[in-house]
């Protein structure tokens, strides 16, 4: 697809595209085209271009009559000899265009209005740990079990007879939370409230649950069907993340 040179700079990716695709189509051509783009010189004659690429001259005009074709160059006089003068807009995309018409690969990924394709880049964000600020916290701390202090704790845990629909209920009654609270398989967190109090204030809890179903130590891969309970719960907007278990838990989840 040829463009009128006046077009050039309001479609350019298609102009590379195309010019890509013309000098790929034959080493001659590439060969022509990166000699007339190289160095400090607006035209080239053809004596020098055969220099420069070591082709004979019936090679080069063939090469240049193509790309003159095309309007990748301009086809002037240079004491009489043919010659070949440089694009301004060809000479500012020299490289890529050589290493498009280098790479098919390449070149069918290039985005054009005729091919238009989504482009991804990698971007690192390096997050600094030191505006985070973060506090271990234990039931004894929170204001809203105080009366857990009292709790002998000689007594017997809490046993498989304790349903997690059970704990949680009570749960709610301690707090003062009335929302109803539905399990499902993607929940961010099984209980979310803003009844809290930590420090003498009010602070929104994430809390995940595990009942007496799970058994043995509480490890990574019994937080969720997938092990990512313990992230989607700290995608709720809350102050106060726990986890309640009655049996042990793997230091990695404390």
């Amino acid at each position: 697809m040829v463009h009128p040179v006046s077009d050039l700079g309001s479609n350019p990716n298609e102009n590379i595209d195309n010019a890509a695709r013309v000098i790929r189509r034959s080493s001659h051509r590439r060969l022509v085209f990166t000699a007339v783009y190289t160095g400090k010189r607006r035209s080239k004659a053809v004596s020098d271009l055969m220099k420069a690429t070591s082709l004979i001259r019936t090679r080069v005009l063939d090469a240049g009559k193509k790309l003159a074709d095309a309007q990748l160059v301009k086809t002037t006089k240079i004491n009489g000899q043919t010659a070949y003068e440089k694009i301004g807009f060809y000479q500012s995309n020299r490289q890529k265009i050589l290493s498009l018409a280098a790479s098919p690969a390449k070149l069918s990924a290039f985005p054009t209005k005729r091919n238009p394709r989504a482009t991804a880049e990698v971007v690192q964000i390096r997050l600094s740990s030191g505006g985070a600020q973060h506090q271990h916290v234990t039931v004894d701390d929170i204001d809203s079990f105080h009366r857990v202090r009292s709790v002998d704790s000689d007594e017997p845990e809490i046993g498989d007879e304790l349903s997690e629909a059970q704990f949680k209920s009570g749960l709610q009654k301690i707090i003062g939370e009335g929302g109803r609270f539905k399990d499902w398989g993607s929940e961010i967190a099984d209980l979310f409230t803003t009844q809290l109090r930590l420090g003498g204030r009010r602070r929104p809890m994430a809390i995940a649950l595990k009942g007496p179903g799970t058994k043995g130590k509480l490890t990574p891969g019994k937080m969720g069907k997938n092990g990512d309970q313990i992230q989607r719960l700290f995608g709720a907007p809350a102050d106060v993340f726990l986890v309640q278990y009655c049996r042990q838990v793997e230091p990695a989840r404390r």
